[in-house]
């Protein structure tokens, strides 16, 4: 057992990319969760096994870790199947239940050559949100995920014992990167560089148990990982790398040389506006670098309570020296530029004085240093919380306090901009997403978020100007909407071209059949369009990140058809993914209503008013009232006008005072 194991990033991609490739995040390039995947030519352990005549076989239980960001690289087999998720659950959050994934390792293994085979396993346990299936006698959700964790990781084992394999493996138990649980004021991880979420686990069974029980207290990284296979398995290590194999101390045969440990967090930067941190830890003590710079002395103060900066000044100067010098030519990677022909567009679309992303640029130093932002961090905390539950009001009041104060913070627009959407309020949602262009005119999430609601505005060639600029910077989306645009303005050709680099961009989203099927379905020809729907909907079966309306107009279709049994499963499916979908729980209705299930067809109308309660400026309310008419339920549809007309001037009232506020700090600035 490694005492001292250090990950690169407290983050999980860049942590695997290390792990990975053997190299820092600077030299591999991914430098965040978001917006980064390995370059084409990036070598993985993977690669370098599988050319060494080995099986290989990749499990994973979290959509960050997806084959579109280039870890799959060099798998025989790479499973990376997710659970559908809809745009009310982060996609980060996304992830697969490691039993579920421990059953897709064990079943390849039954399969994989029995001593020629590299395995990668990994579980999202534990991870926030805490949820065990049991909560253990200490009474805290993380510890019931760490027990949770080892029964899964045994199910493995087990599984290798059964088929006389574990005897003679070598198998690596580690973790990407700790978790902070209030340390330093950090809950969860990515936004500091103290041990509690840079430390972590790395225990090595070597084949018959060899050397079983050693502890070895020398600080080691993930970037050793990668070089110590290889010595293992008798392969040459690269001489670039700048790993060590562990083989020595793994096999008593000798110490490791002294290598000073390396660590980056650049998620301040990319999501709040604050500096980046960068640390390098030895055997005695670790610097973090940051506007305020701290030191501390692991081996006295392994909690890091105390910074020695000012106490030891020599060891502050020279460690910092070292980690300027390792650092002396890495630049923040910078947004994507924007061209002449981008800028001309922003100016038309009315960002006048748009910035270039120059807060990427600056120097750390000055930035907000991030320790002084905890506050803020546990604010946003508590704002995604309401976000979670649903509570839109409360959170969007807790975002707009958070940007009065700093309104620079890119995930506190973002998260708005969305909360916004889902209340319905979508003139608020494409204010709150303008912004954030203004600010940074190529952020992918906020182009193609306001050329979403933009669609939904009826204001189609703004949008296709937003999602035009966002091509370059995420091309699957932007072609998504492209092609749904193209269809809007009759344009079959241009929609089938935005359909084919859809899915040259990402061959997961059906596309080219969904358009195929639209086409049909706008002509009136439902029978026709039920097939490539259809093949569009079983395309989405295995996709985590869904796209709306497939199984929306494939039901639609349906009952048209006077399919009902069929179309009514997909409106189920429709509004489970996308509860906001109107449309879809007007259809259910109907269906009901038409299959002589009133009470059940009431029941959905009663929803759909509930929607508009929580969605004040959707159409929902508008829906329900033609609903109740054609079900023959005046009284119904008259109070539902009423509560519209009441809506109405409290959403004027308070637009009116959002105006205000607005033109006020616009003022003032």
């Amino acid at each position: 057992m490694f005492e001292q194991a250090y990950s690169h990033s407290p983050q999980t991609l860049p942590a695997h990319a290390s792990i990975f490739t053997g190299q820092l995040p600077f030299e591999h390039g991914v430098r965040d969760n978001i917006g980064f995947a390995l370059p084409p030519g990036a070598q993985t352990l993977a690669h370098l096994l599988r050319a060494r005549g080995l099986a290989t076989g990749g499990f994973v239980s979290s959509y960050v870790l997806r084959r579109q960001v280039g870890v799959d690289r060099g798998f025989d087999r790479y499973d990376d199947a997710m659970p559908p998720a809809g745009p009310g659950r982060p996609l980060g959050q996304a992830q697969r239940a490691g039993p579920d994934t421990a059953a897709a390792a064990i079943r390849w293994l039954e399969n994989a050559p029995a001593d020629r085979l590299f395995l990668f396993f990994h579980i999202y346990e534990p991870h926030a949100p805490y949820t065990p299936p049991s909560m253990p006698p200490s009474g805290d959700p993380y510890d019931g995920e760490v027990s949770h964790a080892d029964t899964i990781v045994g199910q493995v084992l087990d599984a290798l014992r059964a088929r006389g394999q574990y005897d003679a493996a070598t198998i690596i138990l580690l973790s990407d990167h700790g978790e902070g649980l209030g340390d330093h004021g950090e809950d969860e991880h990515g936004m500091f560089l103290y041990r509690s979420t840079i430390h972590v686990p790395l225990i090595i069974k070597l084949p018959n148990g060899r050397r079983a029980g050693q502890r070895i207290a020398a600080p080691v990284q993930h970037i050793d990982v990668l070089p110590t296979v290889l010595d293992l398995v008798g392969a040459p290590v690269p001489a670039t790398l700048r790993g060590r194999s562990l083989r020595p101390v793994l096999e008593g045969t000798g110490p490791l040389a002294p290598a000073p440990i390396y660590a980056e967090t650049l998620s301040p930067r990319y999501h709040f506006g604050w500096s980046e941190l960068y640390a390098l830890t030895d055997e005695r003590y670790r610097l973090i670098r940051a506007p305020r710079d701290e030191l501390f002395d692991i081996s006295d103060d392994p909690g890091e309570t105390r910074s020695i900066v000012d106490a030891r000044p020599q060891v502050r100067t020279a460690m910092r020296t070292a980690l300027d010098t390792l650092i002396a030519n890495v630049a923040v990677t910078a947004p994507a530029s924007v061209s002449d022909a981008d800028r001309q567009q922003l100016t038309a679309l009315g960002y006048v004085g748009t910035q270039t992303g120059s807060a990427v640029t600056l120097p750390g130093d000055r930035l907000p240093d991030p320790k002084d932002k905890i506050d803020v961090l546990r604010q946003y905390r508590h704002a995604t919380a309401l976000v979670a539950e649903h509570r839109w009001a409360e959170a969007i009041d807790a975002f707009r306090s958070l940007l009065r104060d700093d309104d620079r913070m890119v995930d506190v627009w973002l998260q708005l901009a969305r909360a916004y959407e889902r209340q319905g309020h979508l003139d608020r949602a494409l204010d709150a997403y303008r912004q954030l262009i203004r600010q940074h005119p190529k952020d992918a999430a906020s182009l193609t978020g306001a050329a979403s609601v933009l669609i939904q505005l009826g204001r189609f060639d703004e949008a296709r100007a937003h999602a035009a600029l966002a091509a370059d910077v995420a091309p699957a989306a932007a072609h998504e909407l492209l092609a749904r645009l193209a269809l809007q303005r009759g344009d079959i050709a241009s929609a089938r071209h935005h359909a084919h680099l859809t899915i040259a961009a990402d061959p997961t989203i059906p596309m080219p059949a969904f358009v195929d099927g639209l086409i049909l379905y706008n002509r009136g020809d439902f029978a026709g369009a039920v097939g490539p729907l259809t093949q569009a909907a079983q395309a989405l079966a295995t996709r985590t990140e869904q796209i709306a309306d497939v199984r929306y107009v494939l039901a639609d279709a349906l009952a048209r058809l006077e399919r009902f049994s069929e179309a009514e499963p997909l409106f189920v499916a429709e509004i489970a993914m996308f509860p906001g979908h109107v449309r879809a729980r007007a259809g259910l209705a109907m269906v009901l209503w038409t299959t002589g299930r009133t009470t059940e067809a009431m029941a959905a109308v009663d929803q759909l008013e509930a929607l508009h309660r929580s969605m004040p400026g959707s159409e929902a309310n508008a829906v329900a009232v033609q609903l109740w008419t054609a079900f023959g339920q005046p009284e119904r549809a008259a109070a539902a006008r009423a509560r519209a007309r009441t809506n109405a001037r409290t959403n004027a009232k308070t637009n009116a005072k959002t105006n205000a506020k607005t033109n006020a700090k616009t003022n003032d600035r």
